[in-house]
């Protein structure tokens, strides 16, 4: 067995080998979509698509955090010492 059949063999693929969304097989000399830096895809609809999904799950996020400070807010007075730290909110880095 030759090194080179055992080093491409032993190889990790190339993350601008195939489309993120359908691993569509991303052609040499074709047009490659980017998203946040280093995850590509075939087309713009494919990326369209995995924004969709990553806002929907932002959001959802953002909800489920939103309501347990609601009920942060919400506890007695008494219950919260001045020495307690209460960290709320989302950060979203585009």
């Amino acid at each position: 067995m030759s090194c080179h059949s055992v080093c491409t063999a032993s190889r990790k693929p190339h993350f601008l080998e195939a489309c993120f969304l359908c691993r569509k097989p991303l052609g040499y000399h074709s047009d490659i979509f980017m998203y946040r830096g280093n995850t590509p895809f075939c087309s713009k609809e494919c990326r369209q698509e995995q924004i969709e999904v990553d806002e929907s799950t932002e959001k959802k996020s953002w909800k489920m955090s939103s309501s347990s400070s609601k009920s942060i807010r919400k506890s007695d007075p008494k219950d919260s010492a001045s020495d307690k730290t209460i960290r709320t909110g989302t950060v979203v880095v585009a």
